[in-house]
């Protein structure tokens, strides 16, 4: 059976992952729902990420056993969560700003 959070995220993987969930996220036009989400849900977030190892064995056939062990760990800190917000926030701006420039 395979172990969840066996060896801590580093710095570059939490930033790395964190890039590709923001970009995604601004790509999908979802910025504003996700930030409201994420601020009001950010004193859960332990919980939550609790809640992603337990439906894990639902989630692994669609995103793979790494990736959910990679996100739970990474959104099981709050300080995650208002990195996200940011990163979402600085993509978001650049996108309007090409936008606007064109």
């Amino acid at each position: 059976m395979r172990e969840f959070w066996k060896e801590p995220l580093t710095e570059a993987q939490k930033q790395e992952l964190i890039d590709a969930l923001a970009q995604q996220v601004v790509k999908r036009g979802l910025s504003s729902p996700t930030i409201l989400f994420l601020e009001l849900h950010k004193p859960l977030a332990f919980i939550g990420s609790q809640a992603g190892i337990v439906f894990s064995p639902f989630l692994a056939p669609f995103f793979g056993f790494d990736k959910v062990d990679l996100y739970t760990q990474l959104l099981s800190e709050r300080e995650n969560w208002e990195r996200l917000v940011e990163r979402i926030e600085e993509l978001e701006e650049e996108r309007r700003a090409q936008v606007s420039g064109e």
